[in-house]
């Protein structure tokens, strides 16, 4: 006899329920059980991920939630009344009862939300189409009726149930757990079962996988109410029985009750829910009349292509990258993500908000003919397919920058133009890190905080490490683990809780646009803390991962102040010089700009003004925007330490060699040091025979340090440069020297549109001094160390900065000139 469990909390019940999705589904194969569900309370943070690993290992997966049920209607907010809720176990039958529980779970959030996130019985009665529900836990509204002696009441309940959901989707749920009043309880609704002809269901109320879990799940309990393991009075189970017990287990608890276990395969056999990709839903996006998306983006690209290259649009290299990207883009169904991106550019400009597009974007034509990017794709040496794979079918994903204290305007302008139910927010988790782990359980173990800080500040931080890469590596770490046994306790706990999901918050930027309204694809959920300026006041309940894998829209709406302190600055040099600059004229290749930036004087500078960057810019003396592109992506950990060899050689101090004459042109631009991720790419085609879609997969299992892929990858390269006459050895080597460029190669689209920002700030630092450093200032005025640092740069190049003063000073800094003039 096998048994499926239908009521189960994984971490994402958060701080309460200790079951990893990935460990749970897994025990749930070992035992033989052909379905589990995920019964989260009041949310649906876990299903899809769970929904993957369910299937992944080889069951069938079961969606459901654990709701609250108001005590009178999901508005009413009387303390007195309206304080507890009951419980509410629902499982999805199909389809209808999915998008049902989609919508129980964002109106428990958005509408019922009062202590806990609730619905009340006309809400329910309207969304329980497709919908299977029990009788529930002791804290549902019938277990409850029937514990504290109303059982008329409860079968009023009863009645209601059975009227809303019928017969054949409503269940009696008993468990069977050291609590004395559920015996009470089961009995009374075994002896109400033949009223309604009814049908029972043994549940376990799993909240961790295995028995031994108890110990971990308890602190999380006593972590999640602020009290202490030793306090007799906190809230904590009542025993360790709330694991993923056996089939055995569930059956010899329940065997006295008839079809009590036979009907959780039932019940697991009737829910089928497909939670697979389906297509992309992106916004409708309107073209003019008698258009279609693709022929309007190829006008439109087509248009900006003459406007940026002007008399070379017409040459056939330009030409044949443009049709090549867009009949990409088109057989890929991205012609409306396009047009989308692009709207929004088109608003930023009429409105006169600065934008940038970050990250891999800059390699395709379309966006720069689009002016959604800056950099010059060809010019460059930028490869589309890093930016969009046709061999790899996901989503664009193009980063928009706008100045921080405007970026609240394009959001909410994209709210209106495709709906306000329409967009939401991001949902995050944060998980227990190393330190925190220690922290958060030595309080809970009420060990003296100078002691848990000091066991907490032997983790290593750089590079992060886990509590285990600790014990390995640090021995002043180990040293503590052993010194005493209260410390051995508090580490192997944290140990036990490291990584366990904490808490819910929003992502700093991401956005989903759907073409219908968001709750139809994911719940929604109320925001999580303080959402700063944002207009858009829902947030998924799905992560950023899971919203690709439902093929949803998400752009990223980035506030940069960088952007803020260049508008800022290039309004004051319109006013008082008449000058008009803009990102799209301010120079890149003027000479004074670069000896600025030779000189070391980038305090202010857009990413190259920390000490570390300004000696070694010092050293390098760039000359160009190439320089600039290359120290970007250079000054990070790792490749860090190429930086000197770099500067040697382009001053050709340091001899370059190349392991291939073909690599000289690949190479080159970075005095023979792989700089860019897309130096592989073209490496991968000129030595091998990689087509650009083939070498991206190649870039990202390096990148990703995917044992398999690379192994896969390295075979396919070798053969492939052996057969266009190059020594297998050398084919080796230039491999073996990607596997080791795996830890610090970088993104040059990134690095390109990051440089550009540089060298343009270091162009307005250079000739209207006192405007960049009035824009600055004024920018960080409530940051006293950024205020006292630029201070003192101002007056080392000059400018005077006087005390705030009643009768002249303004909300920020202004610019007050002197008689003479200066």
């Amino acid at each position: 006899m096998s048994f499926a469990h239908l009521h189960v909390h994984t971490e994402y019940s958060i701080l309460d329920g200790f079951s990893n999705i990935k460990d749970l589904v897994q025990r749930a194969k070992d035992l033989d059980m052909p379905a589990i569900a995920i019964t989260d309370h009041g949310t649906m943070f876990g299903v899809v991920d769970f929904y993957h690993a369910a299937k992944d290992v080889g069951i069938k997966p079961i969606i459901g939630v654990e709701g609250y049920m108001a005590a009178r209607g999901m508005k009413d907010r009387d303390p007195q009344f309206d304080k507890r809720s009951s419980h509410l176990l629902l499982l999805a039958e199909n389809q209808v009862g999915y998008k049902n529980l989609l919508k129980i779970a964002s109106a428990s959030q958005m509408e019922g939300f009062y202590y806990f996130p609730r619905v009340d019985h006309e809400f329910l009665a309207a969304h329980s189409e497709g919908i299977i529900a029990t009788s529930g836990c002791m804290a549902a509204e019938i277990p409850r009726a029937i514990n504290q002696g109303r059982l008329e009441d409860a079968k009023s309940k009863l009645d209601w149930y059975y009227e809303v959901f019928g017969p054949e989707n409503f269940f009696l749920e008993l468990q069977s757990h050291d609590i004395p009043e559920l015996d009470k309880i089961n009995k009374a609704l075994v002896e109400m079962g033949p009223r309604y002809n009814a049908n029972f269901i043994a549940t376990n109320d799993v909240h961790y996988v295995n028995p031994a879990d108890s110990v971990l799940q308890d602190v999380l309990l006593a972590i999640q109410t602020g009290k202490i393991l030793s306090d007799p009075n906190r809230m904590r189970m009542t025993d360790e029985s709330y694991y993923l017990r056996t089939p055995q287990e569930m059956q010899n608890l329940f065997a006295g009750v008839p079809g009590a276990i036979e009907n959780t395969l039932l019940i697991a056999e009737r829910c089928n829910v497909d939670l697979g990709f389906k297509e992309y839903h992106l916004p409708n996006f309107p073209v003019p009349d008698g258009k279609t998306a693709d022929f309007y983006l190829r006008e439109l690209c087509e248009k900006g292509l003459r406007m940026r290259y002007q008399s070379r649009a017409d040459d056939p290299e330009i030409q044949e990258r443009l049709n090549y990207e867009l009949d990409i883009i088109n057989t890929m169904g991205f012609d409306a993500y396009f047009l989308i991106v692009w709207d929004l550019i088109q608003y930023a400009q009429r409105n006169n908000i600065w934008y940038n597009a970050r990250g891999s974007a800059a390699g395709s034509i379309v966006s720069y003919c689009l002016e959604i990017t800056p950099i010059d794709p060809l010019e460059h040496n930028l490869i589309f397919e890093r930016f969009l794979n046709p061999g790899r079918v996901s989503m664009p994903d193009i980063d928009l920058d706008f100045p921080d204290d405007r970026r609240a305007e394009m959001m909410h302008y994209c709210a209106e133009k495709y709906g306000h139910d329409k967009v939401a927010q991001i949902i995050t988790f944060g998980t227990m890190k190393a330190r925190a782990a220690i922290r958060d359980v030595g309080r809970v173990m009420d060990i003296p905080l100078q002691e848990v800080d000091r066991v907490a500040k032997a983790i290593p931080n750089m590079p992060p490490m886990s509590i285990q890469e600790a014990l390995d590596n640090s021995p002043d770490f180990k040293k503590l683990y052993n010194d005493a046994p209260y410390l051995h306790t508090l580490i192997d706990t944290a140990k036990g809780v490291e990584g366990t999901v904490r808490n819910a918050g929003t992502h700093a930027a991401g956005v989903v646009v759907t073409d219908r309204p968001v709750e139809e694809y994911t719940p929604l959920h109320r925001p999580t803390g303080n959402i700063g300026d944002s207009p858009i006041n829902t947030v998924t309940q799905y992560q950023m991962s899971v919203v690709d894998k439902l093929g949803l829209l998400k752009i990223d709406f980035l506030g940069l102040s960088t952007l803020t302190i260049m508008a800022q600055a290039c309004d004051l040099i319109e006013k008082r010089h008449g000058v008009k600059l803009t990102l799209s004229n301010i120079p890149f290749n003027d000479p004074e700009t670069y000896e600025l930036i030779g000189r070391g004087e980038t305090i202010g500078l857009f990413q190259v003004e920390s000490s570390g960057m300004r000696r070694y810019l010092k050293e390098m003396k760039p000359t160009q925007l190439e320089h600039m592109i290359a120290m970007v992506a250079l000054y990070r950990p790792g490749p860090m330490d190429f930086i000197p060899d770099y500067i040697d050689r382009m001053h050709k101090r340091q001899e370059i060699s190349y392991r291939h004459d073909d690599l000289i042109p690949i190479y080159g631009e970075t005095f023979g040091i792989p700089v860019y991720q897309e130096q592989i790419m073209h490496s991968a085609v000129a030595i091998a025979g990689y087509t650009p879609s083939e070498s991206d997969s190649l870039r990202k299992a390096v990148a990703k340090k995917k044992p398999k892929e690379i192994k896969k990858h390295k075979k396919k390269f070798i053969s492939g440069a052996v057969e266009r006459g190059i020594d297998q050895q050398i084919a080796e080597d230039i491999f073996t020297d990607w596997e080791n460029f795996a830890r610090y190669g970088f993104n040059k689209a990134h690095a390109a549109d990051y440089g550009l920002i540089s060298v343009q700030t270091g162009y307005l630092k250079a000739h209207y001094p006192v405007e960049y450093m009035t824009a600055l200032l004024t920018v960080y005025q409530n940051n006293s160390d950024k205020v006292t640092l630029y201070a003192s740069e101002s007056r080392k190049m000059g400018i005077e900065i006087l005390a705030p003063n009643v009768n002249y000073s303004c909300w920020g800094f202004t610019i007050e000139d002197n008689p003479s003039g200066d």
